[in-house]
C-alpha cells in the first residue's frame, strides 16, 4: 500500500505538471494572433531565446550543471527545432487547418510509441481506446475553430506539406519519450535545447523571411510567449514526463488544441458552441480513461513485485 500511495502521489504531481505545460500551450495560438505580423521563424527564434532565460537563470540560482553529452543536446534540438521547422513547412505547404489536424497525432504517437521506446511500458487496450477518443475530440475542437474563423482551404488532392505535418507530430512524439532514454539531465538544460533552438531559428528566419520591425508592443507579446508557451511549457512538460506515465500524459495533451480554440473564441468575444462541449467531453473522457488504464498497470506490477 504505501508504494502505491507514492507511486499515485508521483503520478499526481505530474499530471498538475502537465496540464501546466499544456495551458501554457493553450495560449499559443491567441498570441500568436495578436503577433501575426512577425514572421514565424523570427517569432519562434526570440519565443525560444526568451524562454531560454529561464532555464539558465534557474541553473545559475540552484548551481546546476549545464554540460551535456552531445547526444542529449542533439535530442533537445531535434525536439524543440525540428517540431517548430517541420510544422512552418507544413503551414506553408498544406492548408492550415488541416495540417494543424495532422500535427495533433504527436499525443496519439506518445501513447502508441510508449511501449515501444520505454522500457516496461505496456500498452492496453482501453489506452488504444483512449487515444481515439481523446484525437476525435482535438478534431472536432479544430475543425470547430476553423469553421468559427470562417476558415476556407482547398483540401482537395495530396500536399506534401502533409508530410512535414505528419514529420512534426513524430519528431515531438519521439523527443517526449527519448529524452527517458538518453544520461538523466536537469530541467533547466532544456533551457540549453531553447538556446540552441532558437540561434537556429533565427538563421532560417535571415535565409528564409523578410526582415521587419518590432515596436515595443511586439516586444512585450513575444517575451510573454517565451515565458509561457515557448519557455515555462517546455520545463513543466520535461519534469513531468520525468515523473509520470507517458501514456498517460499523452492523453492529457489532446486538451492543447481545445483550450486554443477557447483561448481564439475567448479573443473574438464569442462563445463555445456545441461541438466545443462535446469535445471537452470526449478529451476528458479520453484522459480519465487513461488514468484507469495506467491505476491498473500500476496496481498489477505492485502485485507482481509482491
Amino acid at each position: 500500500m504505501p508504494a502505491a500511495s507514492a507511486t499515485t502521489r508521483a503520478s499526481t504531481r505530474a499530471s498538475t505538471m502537465a496540464l501546466g505545460a499544456i495551458a501554457l500551450w493553450g495560449s499559443l495560438a491567441p498570441l500568436g494572433v495578436s503577433l501575426a505580423q512577425v514572421p514565424p521563424f523570427l517569432l519562434t527564434g526570440l519565443g525560444l531565446l526568451a524562454g531560454s532565460v529561464l532555464g539558465l537563470g534557474f541553473a545559475l540560482w540552484g548551481r546546476v550543471s549545464l554540460v551535456l553529452p552531445w547526444r542529449t543536446l542533439a535530442l533537445g534540438v531535434y525536439g524543440l527545432f525540428g517540431f517548430h521547422f517541420l510544422l512552418f513547412i507544413a503551414l506553408r505547404h498544406a492548408p492550415p487547418v488541416q495540417a494543424n489536424l495532422v500535427n495533433y497525432l504527436w499525443p496519439l504517437g506518445i501513447v502508441l510509441l510508449a511501449p515501444v521506446l520505454l522500457p516496461g511500458a505496456r500498452l492496453r487496450p482501453l489506452h488504444v481506446v483512449a487515444a481515439g477518443i481523446g484525437f476525435g475530440g482535438a478534431a472536432l475542437a479544430i475543425l470547430d475553430g476553423a469553421s468559427d474563423a470562417g476558415a476556407q482551404s482547398d483540401a482537395g488532392g495530396f500536399q506534401w506539406g502533409y508530410v512535414a505535418a505528419a514529420a512534426s507530430a513524430c519528431v515531438w512524439a519521439t523527443y517526449s519519450l527519448l529524452t527517458q532514454r538518453v544520461a538523466a539531465f536537469p530541467t533547466a538544460a532544456v533551457g540549453v535545447f531553447g538556446l540552441a533552438s532558437g540561434l537556429l531559428s533565427l538563421a532560417c528566419h535571415a535565409l528564409l523571411e523578410p526582415a521587419v520591425d518590432l515596436d515595443t508592443h511586439a516586444l512585450l507579446l513575444i517575451a510573454a510567449l517565451g515565458l509561457g508557451p515557448l519557455g515555462g511549457a517546455f520545463y513543466l512538460w520535461d519534469a513531468a514526463l520525468k515523473r509520470g506515465d507517458a501514456r498517460q500524459i499523452g492523453l492529457l495533451s489532446f486538451l492543447t488544441p481545445l483550450l486554443s480554440t477557447l483561448g481564439l473564441l475567448m479573443q473574438r468575444g464569442q462563445w463555445p458552441g456545441m461541438s466545443i462541449l462535446l469535445a471537452a467531453l470526449m478529451v476528458v473522457g479520453a484522459a480519465v480513461l487513461g488514468a484507469h488504464a495506467s491505476r491498473e498497470n500500476a496496481t498489477q506490477a505492485t502485485e507482481a513485485d509482491n
